[in-house]
């Protein structure tokens, strides 16, 4: 063997394993390039061979080991998701843990499991062939503490009809509102409640507990639960150019389901003023119905500013009849964009979303103002934070069956871009933009979040 050889084969191994969607891969594959910017680990992705199959995967550094959810061909669309994910449990722990022995036969074995929890079941296999493991949260701290307290049965649900203030420590005071709708709309997603609960299920045997978030933006949650978990904010997972620009081939995050239409949209801003468009993107699975997407459109005419709005092909029929061609002066709909070139934009002033936490935490990175439009799961409570903690954005309420009226979609975008608000939502934005840019740099909230980890690996 050569000694460049034998150098190579001493590194650390961390396997990275993602529930598998792109919500949840793109953060995990971040922090595996941050892992490789130290030089003395390897990483494996590990994604599922229907996955492997479907996407555009361009990251030469980080190897990718595929796994079977038991669909290698894809899962039937009647299939209900506790059926998926029983079968994904069964066939997944199987081939996760052959995968892992025959890195270990090619002189490559894993030193440390890097899953995500909502595979609780990669846990064991990790303990089974006794390397380290670590949970990585792609949901806020704030989030994942409120269904640790369900977990618990601290927090019972459902929420009782004269609950109109939820305290739970390390949180600000909560509406039933606030809360993620598994909770405050318990019973409607069966399979969902259980997957995001059951996530902690034995994690007292996991090493480390990663959250996609920085310490000062959650640092009374994160002091809260780092007293009983050995919980590290390793956030914010951006491609590094946008941010602290250490690496300098880090503008993707790597794997992408869709064909992003960057040309369009780019050279579209590019003939705008600088802060007069408002983004509008409700990601990769939230649906609006009809009515709701109506009165969407009609605000954003309303409000009498340039819009770059995402709506997927699957959603354009619920666009108003001819309302892309009468609007095209003002605005541009397309199926698709590079999210984080359109953010960080100068012509961008204002972000309508869904509050989904990684647009949360890229609009938060990027300093732009958010127009919150929470539809389910965690969205609601990273409203919260958004219009009440960080004082970046507002929350545009529904009426009694939660319609967001386009009277109401104009008037919060007014108050963010010029309102009597503006002046202290742009401070805000550009002080957390700063902590975003520090945080990376110094992997969440100090070195030692990552440094520690990966000297615990290679001593």
């Amino acid at each position: 063997m050569e000694k460049g050889e034998e150098k190579e084969a001493e590194k650390a191994h961390c396997l990275i394993l993602p529930f598998p969607i792109q919500g949840h891969i793109n953060p995990m594959l971040q922090f595996a390039k941050r892992l490789l910017q130290k030089g003395i680990i390897g990483i494996t992705l590990v994604i599922t061979k229907q996955l492997a199959k479907t996407t555009h995967y361009s990251s030469a550094a980080i190897s990718l080991q595929t796994i079977s959810d038991g669909f290698d061909d894809g899962a039937p669309t009647d299939i209900n998701q506790a059926d998926y994910l029983a079968r994904f449990e069964e066939v997944g722990s199987t081939t996760l843990k052959e995968a892992m022995q025959g890195l270990a036969d090619s002189g490559r074995p894993v030193d440390c499991v890097i899953f995500d929890p909502f595979l609780p079941w990669a846990l064991q296999v990790a303990k089974e062939l006794a390397v380290f493991a670590a949970a990585f949260f792609t949901q806020s701290c704030a989030v994942d503490h409120i269904y640790h307290h369900v977990y618990k049965g601290e927090l019972k649900v459902p929420l009782l009809p004269g609950d109109q203030e939820i305290l739970i420590p390390g949180l600000p005071p909560l509406r039933p509102d606030d809360m993620p709708s598994f909770v405050s709309s318990y019973g409607t997603y069966p399979p969902l409640f259980e997957v995001v609960v059951n996530q902690f299920t034995g994690l007292d045997k996991a090493d480390w507990l990663f959250f996609n978030t920085f310490y000062n933006l959650e640092k009374e949650v994160i002091d809260y639960m780092a007293k009983s978990a050995p919980v590290k904010a390793i956030g914010p997972t951006i491609p590094s150019m946008y941010l602290d620009k250490r690496l300098p081939d880090d503008r993707e995050y790597g794997l992408s389901v869709y064909k992003a239409v960057t040309g369009a949209c780019t050279e579209w801003l590019n003939q705008r003023r600088p802060e007069s468009v408002i983004y509008v993107s409700f990601g990769s699975l939230a649906k609006l119905d009809d009515r709701q997407m109506e009165e969407l459109a009609w605000g954003l005419r309303l409000s009498n500013k340039h819009f770059l709005w995402v709506v997927r092909a699957t959603e354009e029929s619920k666009l108003p009849k001819d309302f892309a061609e009468e609007t095209s002066e003002k605005g541009l709909i397309v199926s698709w964009c590079p999210q984080l070139d359109v953010l960080s934009h100068e012509a961008i002033c204002c972000f309508v979303t869904h509050c989904g936490w990684n647009s949360t935490l890229e609009s938060v990175s990027l300093g732009v103002p958010m127009v919150a439009m929470p539809q389910w799961t965690d969205q609601s409570t990273n409203s919260k934070f958004v219009m009440d903690v960080w004082k970046m954005g507002v929350r545009a309420r529904g009426d009694e069956n939660g319609l967001v009226s386009r009277e109401t979609v104009a008037s919060c975008i007014m108050e963010v871009v010029e309102g009597e608000r503006a002046v202290e939502i742009k401070q805000n934005v550009i002080k957390w933009k700063e902590l975003a840019i520090q945080a990376m740099a110094q992997g969440g909230s100090s070195d030692l979040n990552i440094q520690e980890f990966v000297t615990s690996l290679t001593s």
